[in-house]
């Protein structure tokens, strides 16, 4: 069993910046490759960044360059450093961890809500 327990969302004005946290717990194989999704109001859930345990990165065309993704092995957490955000980032983001970039099987965490509004 994994838990993702999700950190930092909020209310931040276009072109401020924000930090996510998600800190795994359980079967550490589990969360090899930990990433974020988010899911604005009628879309459907995407990808948005996500990392290997060895430090591979990938990101979505849409954040490259404003979002950095990083994690804490010792600490079985990751993060995401957003900036320049615009309203259109605004969603829930959830953090999700799977064993491999392709596994099927997956974790997801509850979810934290970022909003970019002036």
């Amino acid at each position: 069993q994994v838990q993702l327990v999700e950190s930092g969302g909020g209310l931040v004005q276009p072109g401020g910046s924000l930090r996510l946290s998600c800190a795994a717990s359980g079967n550490i194989f589990s969360f090899n490759v930990m990433g974020w999704y988010r899911q604005a109001p009628g879309k459907q859930r995407e990808s948005v960044a996500a990392i290997s345990s060895g430090g591979t990165t990938i990101y979505a065309d849409s954040v490259k360059g404003r979002f950095t993704i990083s994690r804490d092995n010792a600490k079985n957490t990751v993060y995401l450093q957003m900036h320049s955000l615009k309203p259109e980032d605004t969603a829930v983001y959830y953090c999700n961890a799977k064993p491999h970039f392709t596994a099927s099987i997956d974790y997801w965490g509850q979810g934290t809500q970022v909003t970019v509004s002036s």
